[in-house]
């Protein structure tokens, strides 16, 4: 790693685009500019890029798609070591990634944003950072979904005399032997992190809301044979992406999106592991989700099932109504002793805290643009009213089956689209249609009431506060790629630049 990723770097004074965050879609997004000749910087606001993979280093951490589709298309990785990566590989995959197109001259560590604002009269944005002020004609953000992590209010929480974290902020420099641990949160997180560190505690507690389903895992290592065959025929590694891709668009994400009976089949093959795995009925039916298969992210686990049946580990599904300074509380009066409590409870999607901090042409935030609807964004990617603004995995871009690269890097094709028309044109701003903003709204909610996110039955982060799917792309994935890879000016208005700025 080079020095340019070690001190904290002022922003330039003034930025064609600039770029707000260095994990995948901020690099991806980085390299596609430079290759246009694009003036751009990339803020970042810890000490090193990576984003989710930077972040997140709790025992166990990996991939939970496979390694040769959750990478960049342009830069393809022939030694993955194993079919499902962990964070360590992932991130210094990342790493590699940037340093060979030159990312770290190009970014600025230490630059959280703390507030952005469109200036009409000088059609540009205007952009406060923790290193300083600058100016961008553009503003990507690349922030990711799982940046912000999310903490339950708790009665008591506060005056708990024991340690507390989320797994996103991992304590490493805590020895966890011997402790009597809390976990609350049963998701994609804990389903990786519990089998390891129950090894290490005198007790865990494990405290579950909502069971999900769980697959096995099919992890394995890459064997030297293949590694070699990848390095010297590159074209065989496109064709194995291709073939995990397609696969799971036409039989999960195709199940997914038209709600069909084949859900049944594939949720069969989740029901079998937990009959494998956990013969006593009791825990079995604690395990046993009641919402359709995939209305929740699906996990896999080979050790989840194993390690919550394990002496020093306890499952609980009563409701927690307090924390005490030495002890969980539940509903039904029982107390849990605890020194430490780690939450696996995911992270603020719907409600990205970012969206407070971006305000658009009239002065509002793009949470109160937001209030009706809920978070929108055409293709993921623009707003009426926010000019020159660009996002990367936003609102109903996420998906439930496939990798998030491959969204983001259709989204970086429009954005970079639309600054390539802002060149041609020589125009100041361009900026979404309203009517085309009601119509993808109306599109959205139309095809989520069809799909298992929306008749699911379930509860869960890809829903809004009113229950709106506004995270989930609900429908197939090369559909999203074909719509979002080419900019489309009929989409949007240009406004011309002023001379008097």
């Amino acid at each position: 790693m080079t020095a340019a990723w070690s001190a904290v770097s002022e922003p330039p004074e003034h930025v064609r685009v600039a770029i707000v965050g260095a994990g995948f879609g901020g690099v991806a997004t980085s390299v596609a500019l430079q290759r246009e000749g694009i003036d751009h910087v990339l803020l970042e606001r810890g000490d090193a890029l990576g984003g989710t993979w930077r972040d997140n280093t709790y025992p166990g951490c990996r991939c939970d798609v496979p390694s040769h589709l959750y990478s960049l298309s342009f830069a393809p990785n022939p030694d993955w070591s194993e079919t499902y990566s962990g964070q360590a590989e992932i991130q210094a995959y990342l790493l590699r990634v940037a340093e060979e197109h030159g990312v770290p001259e190009r970014t600025r560590l230490g630059c959280e944003m703390l507030d952005a604002a469109w200036h009409d009269g000088e059609q540009r944005w205007h952009v406060r950072t923790a290193a300083g002020d600058l100016t961008a004609d553009v503003l990507v953000l690349s922030n990711g979904l799982l940046a912000e992590p999310a903490l339950p209010d708790i009665p008591g929480l506060g005056d708990f005399a024991g340690e507390v974290f989320h797994s996103a902020r991992w304590r490493h420099d805590l020895d966890l032997r011997g402790r009597r641990v809390a976990v609350i949160g049963t998701g994609a997180s804990a389903v990786q992190f519990v089998p390891e560190i129950q090894p290490l505690v005198d007790h865990l507690t494990v405290f579950q809301r909502t069971p999900a389903w769980v697959m096995p895992h099919r992890n394995r290592r890459v064997t030297r044979t293949e590694r070699a065959l990848y390095r010297r025929f590159p074209l065989l590694q496109r064709l194995v992406r291709a073939r995990i891709y397609w696969t799971a668009e036409l039989l999960v994400g195709r199940a997914m999106v038209r709600n069909r009976p084949f859900l049944r089949r594939i949720q069969s093959l989740s029901e079998r592991h937990l009959e494998r795995q956990v013969p006593a009925p009791e825990l079995r039916a604690k395990l046993t989700p009641q919402f359709t298969f995939g209305c929740k992210r699906l996990l896999i686990s080979d050790d989840w099932y194993p390690a919550l049946q394990r002496p020093n580990v306890s499952l609980v599904t009563e409701k927690i109504v307090e924390v005490r300074p030495h002890a969980v509380v539940t509903a039904d009066g029982a107390e849990y002793p605890a020194d430490t409590i780690v939450f696996g409870t995911g992270f603020h999607v719907t409600d990205n805290p970012i969206a407070l901090r971006v305000r658009g042409r009239a002065g509002h935030t793009l949470s109160e643009a937001w209030r009706d609807t809920g978070p929108r964004a055409y293709l993921g990617c623009t707003v009426s009213g926010f000019p020159n603004l660009f996002m990367l995995a936003g609102p109903n871009s996420n998906i439930g089956h496939t990798s998030l690269v491959f969204m983001i890097e259709a989204q970086i094709a429009h954005t970079v689209g639309a600054v390539r028309e802002l060149e041609r044109t020589r125009a100041a701003s361009v900026e979404l249609r309203p009517s085309v903003q009601r119509a993808w709204t109306e599109e959205m909610e139309r095809k989520s009431a069809g799909s298992v996110w929306g008749a699911g039955n379930c509860a869960s982060w890809y829903l809004d506060a009113q229950g709106r799917n506004t995270a989930v792309w609900p429908d197939q994935t090369y559909r999203f790629h074909l719509r979002a890879r080419r900019f489309d000016p009929s989409r949007y208005e240009l406004f011309a630049r002023r001379t008097d700025r």
